[in-house]
């Protein structure tokens, strides 16, 4: 049985997947550099997350990326206007205001809705739900959906624990309003949060609970790695269990399994858990580390790019952030072309 094929969605207006788009940095950080300055090696950051390489923004911010990424997605679906524009980032250029409003100028669409969602890890998901009740509800016809984010701007470079793992890029899709009956239609979504979890990663100062950093470090994020490592497992697998249900899927009948992309061991451990084969994982964090909102859309570029999600594959999508915060949906793959 399809998404749309479940009882409690048929007959609904759906959000359609119909553009793809990415962006990177050209600075690449290898582990070699990163070993070099640290107390590190390329094996043990490899065995330990799955991680070669990562990108670095520099001078370029998360609205710099962000606009690229979108302009891309808007490319791949032969479209110069959308009706709203949700941008996923937990590092944005200002406090206030929101970023999304400068992306939608810098693309040519000052006057629609656009606003930010801060979810960090699962963002996108999050924004991803936000853009489809929007268009279930005929608020909108049509939304960009950005995830973008530049957290080496928030991470320790001298940290071990967290500045080999964390990238800079973003992502971005784009929904139309069709017929569940698609491909490319987005199935149900299952989104949780537990914010006793919020000290197992957060950074301490920037918020007006603390404006000022009391101390350098606070500058920085701080992470229980191992906590966030089981959390994440359990929470992913509980999830995409939910989604899957409400959605009438089988797991076997699961073609692709794009998660977020925080550590291959986590994306490997909850496949195991679903009892998802080892192909059926969709990962590029080898070669750009954890891009925290920009995660899930970037592994479903590079699937794309590499022939590894092809029309008609049932895709299982989900995450897991800080908050702490999860969520999960699924899709069947469409026919796009990425911008």
């Amino acid at each position: 049985m399809r998404t749309q094929d479940a009882p409690e969605f048929a007959g609904r207006r759906a959000a359609v997947l119909c553009g793809l788009g990415g962006y990177l940095p050209s600075r690449v950080l290898d582990n070699e550099e990163l070993s070099s300055r640290m107390d590190t090696s390329d094996e043990w950051i490899r065995t330990r997350t799955g991680i070669s390489a990562r990108r670095i923004a520099d001078d370029m911010s998360t609205v710099d990326m962000a606009i690229e990424a979108g302009r891309a997605a808007l490319s791949s679906a032969s479209l110069e206007r959308v009706d709203a524009l949700v941008l996923a980032t937990s590092t944005p250029d200002y406090v206030c205001p929101a970023s999304a409003p400068q992306v939608a100028a810098a693309l040519g669409l000052s006057g629609i809705a656009a606003f930010d969602v801060n979810a960090v890890c699962s963002g996108f998901v999050y924004a991803l739900a936000t853009a489809a009740g929007m268009i279930s509800a005929g608020i909108s016809g049509s939304v960009l959906v950005v995830g973008a984010d530049k957290f080496t701007a928030v991470v320790d470079p001298d940290d071990r624990g967290t500045a080999p793992i964390f990238g800079d890029g973003a992502g971005a899709i784009v929904l139309r309003a069709g017929s569940p009956e698609e491909d490319g239609a987005l199935g149900p979504f299952d989104l949780h949060s537990e914010g006793e979890g919020t000290d197992l990663l957060y950074v301490p100062a920037g918020g007006v609970r603390q404006r000022f950093a009391e101390r350098e470090q606070d500058n920085y994020v701080i992470m229980q790695g191992q906590k966030v490592f089981r959390q994440a497992c359990a929470r992913m697998a509980e999830s995409s269990r939910t989604v899957l249900e409400r959605a009438g899927w089988p797991v076997d009948g699961v073609d692709r399994f794009v998660g977020h992309q925080a550590n291959i061991r986590i994306l490997d451990a909850v496949a195991k858990k679903l009892g998802l084969p080892a192909e059926a994982v969709v990962a590029n964090i080898g070669t750009v580390g954890n891009t925290v909102a920009a995660s899930v859309p970037l592994a479903l570029l590079d699937g794309v790019k590499e022939g590894q999600l092809v029309p008609g594959h049932r895709v299982l999508l989900s995450a897991f952030g800080a908050g702490l915060t999860w969520g999960s949906t699924v899709l069947k793959w469409p026919e796009v072309t990425p911008g």
